[in-house]
Parts: C-alpha cells; structure tokens; sequence
C-alpha cells in the first residue's frame, strides 16, 4: 500500500481522517475484505475525490464513517476521526447526533434514498425536527430558502411535491438541501452524477463546487469518472479491491500517474474522438430503417378542470438508417431518446408518421402482424439488474424467447451457450442466477439476450451509462465487435456525448421531442452547428471542445 497511517498532528489538523482502516466480508466471499488498511485525510476546506472500479470499497469507506454500514459487515482495525471525534469509541446516539450535524451524506440513487409517501418539503424539515432545530414556521422557511439555495424553480411549490414527480437532476438537488439542512462541516457525496446527462452533471457539480467555497466545507466526493476529477478534485485517492493504490494532488495523479491501476482507469475514459469510424456498408445502400415525421404525445392531468398537461416527446423526427451503421441518439434527460427507442421496437405506438423497416411500415401494423417480425428488432436495456428476471438462471433467460417463437430447445440451448462465450462470459454462466453476476456481466447476459434471435436491429438504451468506465470500455468494444461479425444495425441512445462518439456513425441531437442536429460525429463534436448542441458540448466534464 502506497499510502502512510496519517501523523497525529494530521489527524489533528484534517477536517475527516481515516487511519490503517480495515472493513471484514462474511465467511465465504470472494475476498475476505471490503477495506483494508486504507489511510487518507481530508483538508478542511478541500474536495477529495476517491475514485475506483465497482467493488473498490469507496462507498463502503463512506458508510463506514457515516455508521451505516450492514451488520454482516464491520470495521475489524483503524480509526476514523472527524475533526476531533473519534467516532470509532462514541455511542450510536452521538454518532446519530453527528450525522446531519457535522457530517453528511448525498446518496448515489435519490429515487431511492428519498421516501416516495412524503412530499420534498416534509423530508427537509424531517431533518431539522430529528435534530430539535428551530420552530415549524423556520424550518419550513429554512426548506424553502435550501430549496432555492440548490437552484430548484418555484422552491414553494416543490416544496409540497412528492419526489416521483421530480426530474433525476431536481431529485438530487433535493438530496443536496437535505444534506446541507444543518450547514454540516464535512459532506460525502457518493457517485450523485453517475445517471445524470451532462448538462444537469454539469450543474450538480457546480452547484456542489460552489456550495463548498461558499461554505468552506470539506467534501469527500466518490466517483468512477476521471473526467469528473478533473473537473473539481484537489486531491485525488485511487482505490482498487479495497486498497489504496495512490494518492496525491489531483494535477499529480491526473497527469502523472504512478500505478498501472490508475493509467489503466485513466486510458478507459471515452473521449470526443476527431476522426469518423470506417462504415461497414456503402453510402448508397438501401436503408434498413427510415423514420418519417414521427410523433408521439404524452397528456396527463385533467382536461375538464383545464389542468391537462401535454407533452410531445417526439415531435416530427425523420432519419434514415443504413444496414451495419449506427445511429447514436443523444440529448438530456426528457429530451425524447427513451422514447424514440420504444416507438421504434412497437413498445409503445405512435400517433402519427412511419417506421419503414425492411422496406414494411411497422408503425401502422397490426400487432398480430408485426409479432413474426419482432425478433428482427431487439433492445439492450439501460438497467440490467432490473431487466433480468432475479428467478430464472441465465439459460432460461436467453432460450425462452426463441423457444416461443418455435426453436427446438436444444438449439436455443446451443446457441445461447455459443453466445455466452462471444460476449466473454464462461459456460458455468448458463446455470446461474442474475444476482450472481456484476453489473457488467449482467450487461453482457443483456446483449446475449438480444443477439439470440439474430435481429437486424439492435436499439441499445443507455445500455452503459451505469458502468465503471473500464467495464464500459469493454461493453463498448464488444458491441463493435459484433457489429463487425453480424452486421447488425444500431441505434445507440445515451447521454454521455463521449461515448456517442466512440461507437457512433453518425449522431442525432435531440432536444424537446426534436432532432436539432445531425451529422458525423467529427462534425457533432469538433464544429456544432445548433446552439443545444454546443451546450450539451461544452458541459462534458474534464473536456476541451475542439480539442
């Protein structure tokens, strides 16, 4: 281990220390330990990014300090101190008394870590109440004036919204007001941009930055995103298997990295490439895909009482789509991706325009007639823990489908087997339970899945957006590969504009249910035509348009 047990006058002096600390696994895991012997300060006044692949330890460092960690896992050595308290040696009602106070925490997925049966506003104030601050009238005032602290529109009307009702960038703002409720002196943030498209990541890691000037506080901020570091780390922990691999300044560490772990992380950073990929098939090809002024609206609310709200997630879209090409679709969240993916694998119907697929207008088939041509066009989900069923074992996951469509189980058994092994998974993979599995393998049993039919189309939706950025190196080179050997037509929808140009030939920008650009990736990135996209451009964490 690089790192040296911190001095006691640095313990002192830091505003967060951890000293030789050492986290214990259950009996039986692949390792024996979640953390061991990690030693690293925080300055006060300072941002410490610590950063690593899943299974890392990083967010098991920071339930560590906050005391929330499960109780099959514990703290076996070391200590940690904030400030002067050893919260180590303290009483779980001290510690429960810190927490909020002195030191606190932004959850990684705020759809989950907020209560969906109270309203933002009640959440707040819950902070506050647990800690016997102020009288009702000021907390709730004190709510409202986080709320517009975090830059939430209209702070009085969100204040009595449930979170459901909330974009993801608007929920973790909401967790940021919770967390600074009590002007806490130390603030963890756990991966809180990981989902986020690049002008909220953007946003959320200004306001943080800002927010820790304003304050002077010391904030420890866990990422896999190198591009993140450089965008607002002073110093930088690197963190592999539950060990410190390095540590230093972030110019240093970023610049000059000393540990192969590091370089390794650091080259897996997609960056907006200046050169177009080679196409697969001729310019004057026959599209295999043409969208034609496609249009899908979405109502809700009451129109009797005047309240109806009308949203036009795709507004008019045309492209075409040559065999073995992809088209990446990117744009912020609500900006109609997810949706034009689901229109166009007849997940959902459209209110007007065509989907001309092999030379058929899909969009106005009956469902009786499009069911044989279904497993021709196949979708790789953004969440693969969510889009496995946890009760069936692999197998049955990839065979069942072709077997309703009429294939011999055998054959179904062979191939997906075959295909197992293409997308880097062992044998042994077919009898076993998605639980089972790491998010990237999960990722891999996801892409089987949608290859076991041989489609024509693949429409690929934030299929790597929760990824380390090693692991989406990966998946991103397998794709192509397959692409490659099958020739399978992609459509690729994502948010990070990075990797939009690593897999993509050409690039649709869409913005309120429209494409307000496209073009070559070169183009898209390099020479931005339309004012969205130069802002979708220049939020792009750790990048240099033009560059």
């Amino acid at each position: 281990m690089i790192s040296a047990p911190a001095s006691p006058a640095a313990a002192h002096e830091a505003a967060l220390s951890i000293n030789s600390l050492t986290v214990s696994l259950p009996k039986g895991m692949e390792r024996g330990h979640a953390v061991r012997d990690i030693s690293f300060d925080l300055i006060p006044g300072q941002i410490l990014c610590i950063i690593g692949e899943s299974g890392s330890g990083k967010s098991v460092t920071a339930n560590a300090i906050m005391g929330l960690l499960p109780a099959s896992i514990r703290v076996t050595s070391g200590a940690i101190r904030v400030g002067a308290t050893d919260i180590m040696s303290i009483e779980r009602s001290e510690l429960r008394d810190m927490r909020g106070r002195i030191v606190s925490m932004i959850f990684q997925d705020p759809l989950s870590a907020l209560n969906p049966l109270m309203t933002v506003g009640a959440q707040i104030v819950e902070v506050m109440t647990s800690h016997g601050v102020g009288t009702p009238s000021e907390r709730r005032a004190r709510a409202i004036e986080l709320l517009t602290e975090v830059g939430l529109p209209e702070p009085s009307v969100m204040f009595n919204q449930y979170p459901f009702r909330l974009s993801g960038g608007q929920r973790q703002r909401v967790m940021i007001a919770m967390a600074l409720a009590l002007e806490p002196s130390v603030l963890i943030a756990d991966e809180p941009t990981t989902a986020l498209d690049v002008t909220t990541q953007a946003q959320i890691l200004k306001l943080i930055r800002d927010i820790q000037r304003r304050k002077n506080m010391s904030v420890m901020f866990i990422t896999h995103d190198f591009g993140v570091v450089a965008e607002i780390a002073d110093s930088v922990v690197v963190m592999e298997k539950g060990s410190i691999v390095e540590q230093g300044g972030a110019e240093q560490v970023l610049k000059n990295p000393s540990h192969p772990y590091t370089k390794r992380l650091i080259a897996s950073v997609p960056h907006m490439i200046g050169q177009d990929r080679t196409p697969l098939s001729a310019s004057g090809a026959e599209p295999i895909l043409r969208v034609q002024n496609l249009v899908k609206t979405y109502r809700s609310g009451s129109r009797l009482f005047g309240r109806e709200r009308v949203v036009q997630a795709v507004n008019d879209v045309s492209f075409d789509l040559l065999p073995g090409r992809t088209l990446g679709v990117v744009g912020e969240s609500g900006s109609g991706k997810s949706s034009l993916g689901r229109l166009l694998l007849k997940l959902m119907n459209s209110d007007s325009g065509k989907i001309i697929f092999e030379g058929q207008d899909i969009a106005s088939m009956p469902e009786e007639k499009f069911r044989a041509l279904r497993p021709k066009l196949q979708m790789i989900f953004q969440d693969p823990f969510a889009s496995l069923n946890p009760r069936s074992t692999i197998g049955h996951i990839l065979t069942v489908g072709p077997c309703a469509h009429g294939v011999p189980y055998e054959k179904a058994k062979a191939d997906a087997q075959a295909l197992l092994k293409q997308v880097g998974l062992d044998a042994g993979a077919f009898g076993r339970y998605p639980h089972e599995f790491s998010g990237g393998q999960r990722q891999r049993v996801g892409i089987a899945r949608a290859l076991m039919f041989k489609p024509k189309l693949l429409v690929a939706d934030e299929s790597v957006s929760a990824l380390d950025v090693s692991i989406q190196a990966q998946i991103l080179k397998l794709l192509e590969q397959i692409q490659r050997d099958t020739g399978v037509s992609m459509v690729f929808i994502t948010h990070d504009l990075r990797v939009a140009s690593q897999i993509c030939d050409e690039i649709a920008v869409m913005q309120k249910g429209k494409i307000v650009e496209r073009g070559p990736p070169s183009r898209i990135f390099l020479n931005p035509q339309s004012a969205y996209t130069r802002e979708l451009v220049a939020a792009i964490p750790g990048e240099k348009p033009g560059v």
